[in-house]
């Protein structure tokens, strides 16, 4: 997310949001903002209603990481249109922002 965090000028210049979304409960996020400097808006799913519609949600029940959010990335345009996604099938890999920025500009943003 820091590494999002840096490139959140460029994402600005194309007209584009920044916003995490964890699995996390509200206030574990509002706990990691204040040692973690984002500026950036971060959104709880603790309930699991989001994350798994768009399948960034472990649903295997043998996994260890069952009912966790996967690291995903998505571009989802103006009208609510999903127009690109990414979605690590390990928790650990990182997508770097570069990749998400040359996808909105692939896009047309």
């Amino acid at each position: 997310m820091l590494g999002f965090e840096a490139a959140l000028p460029q994402f600005e210049a194309l007209g584009a949001q920044v916003v995490g979304v964890s699995a996390d409960h509200a206030a574990t996020l509002t706990a990691w903002q204040k040692t973690n400097p984002v500026k950036h808006m971060l959104l709880s799913d603790f309930r699991r209603q989001m994350l798994p519609s768009y399948g960034a949600m472990e649903t295997n029940e043998q996994s260890p990481i069952f009912r966790y959010a996967k690291r995903a990335y998505f571009i989802i345009d103006k009208n609510g249109i999903l127009r690109w996604q990414n979605i690590k099938p390990n928790p650990l890999d990182l997508l770097d922002p570069d990749e998400v920025l040359k996808a909105l500009k692939d896009l047309g943003a």
